[in-house]
């Protein structure tokens, strides 16, 4: 498979969940993205398109950031993290948007992390 056409398989994966999954101000999108070092996860209110709060594995309010990478004990950090933060911000419901990934392994270590800090999906 071509690079270039596995980078538009994905791009169509995504903008066909973005149809269905739209965030409001009263229940926001909780994004969430992988790459191949990174892990980020952002609350956005679709209806007036700015970002309420976000979290990521190179921000500094992270304790041991250096040592993140984008594997499953990180996203369960990641994800205790995005729920004090979304607390912090007001937020409890969420509609949650994995950017087309599967939901298994990190993503779902995230999310659960998430629902254990208090997030309700």
């Amino acid at each position: 498979m071509k690079t270039n056409s596995h980078i538009v398989k994905v791009q169509k994966r995504r903008w066909r969940t973005r149809k269905k999954v739209v965030g409001t101000g009263e229940r926001p999108r909780m994004s969430v993205r992988f790459t191949g070092k990174n892990i980020y996860v952002q609350f956005i209110d679709d209806s007036k398109g700015h970002t309420l709060a976000s979290v990521s594995t190179l921000h500094k309010s992270v304790e041991g950031r250096e040592s993140m990478k984008a594997n499953v004990a990180s996203a369960e950090k990641i994800g205790a993290q995005a729920a004090e933060c979304a607390k912090s911000a007001g937020i409890e419901k969420v509609v949650f948007d994995r950017s087309g990934a599967k939901y298994h392994g990190k993503v779902k270590a995230l999310a659960d992390a998430a629902r254990e800090g208090g997030l309700v999906f």
